[in-house]
């Protein structure tokens, strides 16, 4: 109980933004695997086993997920966009090495022009005009 008091202590000391990016990170890597985890490890069992196998990961992602918007969008001051393109960028860069490592997917091209592409999402949702 002790640590779990002196790690809430030390999160209110950081940055709201980056308590915001923090949390959304933690969610994705739940979301991550609540969403493509039981190809590899479920993959024998009925879809509705992994399904709810999958629901209880998801519970842990949205524990983290609708807190880390609450501090974006009202202590950081972050707009709903702005969340919402944090999250695609914060996605993308937890799937990525995720397929690869997990999922023994190949590393693709496709993923930098994916990135890429987030790049010009993020300019033009944060540039303030």
């Amino acid at each position: 109980m002790v640590s779990i008091m002196r790690a809430m202590q030390y999160l209110s000391s950081i940055p709201f933004s980056i308590q915001t990016i923090l949390l959304l990170v933690a969610s994705n890597v739940f979301m991550t695997m609540a969403w493509y985890g039981h190809l590899k490890n479920l993959a024998t069992v009925p879809w509705y086993c992994a399904a709810l196998v999958s629901w209880g990961i998801a519970l842990f992602e949205y524990l983290l997920q609708v807190p880390a918007n609450r501090i974006g969008y009202q202590q950081a001051g972050l707009s709903v966009g702005q969340l919402k393109i944090l999250q695609e960028v914060i996605t993308l860069c937890v799937f990525v090495p995720f397929a690869v490592g997990y999922l023994d997917q190949p590393l693709r091209m496709d993923y930098l022009w994916d990135g890429l592409c987030l790049v010009g999402a993020v300019y033009f949702i944060f540039r303030g005009g």
